[in-house]
């Protein structure tokens, strides 16, 4: 009895340690969230998605964006929050803190959705080491001024400043085709309507994708190479309804570049596919399409093309209910690991 006792203890401490392991392996605490891949073409791969803009809360719809491709169709998801080191909390407004950069070091691919961050040295490594990969990126909205460089002019990614002269336009122009320019829609009156490309209309991007619409205004784009492939322009509307008429005048003749894809060949001389479009907002995932299309892009860029669904699900895994863009507006004191379910 007394050994039975004690191997009922003893197996009950392995348990304990076991458990206690797993927690620490699941990252219980990690300022960032991993969505598990189920069942899929997607399966053993892993997308990391970078967020941390102060306006268009990515830190609402990039999670939403991982469950999707997690759920129903097996990617792994890694999801990085800009973050309040002081208490861990999900802060838009911190521009030089997202933890988990690291995680680019095992990914196949990065969708980025920041604006105007500026991070220490050895995080922007793990960002410059992805981007001279070869491996694929998806850039959202903001991600053509994803990084501005104001306080430490001496980094040695100075360059990844969307308004550098030695590498124009930094990250934005040289990597996904176009640095901040205007707001070329009226910001908050003037929505914008996705019009195909008739030439690219076939393209394995835009399976199953018919209507895109979003509150936000359509970007200024003057610098995209030639090469690039415009799948979709952005149609300036009178107001902030999808029922609006299009804007008549200049603002729509020529119509600007609203989704496009193109390469870039790193310091490795290694090429990556890229994509990027200008919407991007939380609010603007509303549009299933705009969702069906980032999971589109998703498969096509990690060399999944001929697995991309007719119709691909993109139904929210658990409520999203996304808020309004906005400085200021994101959820206060929010952990990613309250995101995690």
């Amino acid at each position: 009895m007394h050994n039975m006792t004690m191997a009922t203890k003893l197996g009950g401490l392995i348990l304990g340690v076991l458990a206690f392991c797993a927690s620490i392996a699941t990252g219980a605490d990690d300022p960032w969230v991993v969505y598990e891949g189920k069942e899929g073409p997607g399966n053993g791969k892993h997308i990391v998605l970078i967020g941390g803009d102060e306006e268009y809360r990515s830190e609402e719809a990039l999670p939403m964006l991982g469950k999707i491709l997690a759920v129903h169709h097996g990617f792994k998801c890694t999801v990085l929050f800009s973050i309040n080191p002081a208490d861990g909390t999900i802060d838009p407004m911190n521009q030089n803190y997202i933890p988990g950069l690291h995680q680019l070091q095992t990914a196949d691919m990065m969708i980025i959705a920041s604006r105007f961050r500026e991070l220490p040295d050895e995080d922007m490594k793990h960002i410059d080491e992805f981007v001279n990969s070869g491996k694929p990126i998806l850039g959202l909205r903001t991600a053509t001024h994803a990084f501005s460089y104001s306080k430490n002019k001496d980094s040695a990614y100075v360059k990844y400043d969307w308004r550098n002269k030695d590498w124009p336009g930094g990250f934005g122009q040289q990597v996904l085709g176009e640095t901040w320019i205007n707001h070329h829609g009226k910001h908050n009156v003037e929505s914008t309507r996705g019009v195909i490309n008739e030439e690219f209309k076939n393209h394995p991007i835009l399976k199953g994708v018919k209507d895109v619409w979003g509150p936000t205004d359509v970007y200024g784009i003057k610098n995209l190479v030639p090469e690039a492939k415009v799948l979709m322009f952005g149609q300036v509307l009178e107001g902030m309804n999808p029922t609006d008429k299009p804007v008549e005048g200049p603002k729509n003749d020529p119509m600007m570049p609203l989704v496009w894809t193109k390469t870039f060949t790193g310091n490795q001389g290694k090429t990556s596919q890229v994509i990027c479009t200008t919407m991007g907002a939380a609010i603007d995932f509303a549009s299933e399409d705009l969702r069906r299309l980032v999971v589109n892009a998703v498969y096509w860029a990690t060399g999944l093309e001929d697995k991309i669904p007719e119709r691909a699900c993109v139904a929210p895994v658990g409520p999203f209910e996304p808020t309004y863009f906005g400085f200021g507006k994101f959820t206060k004191d929010l952990k990613p690991a309250d995101l995690k379910r």
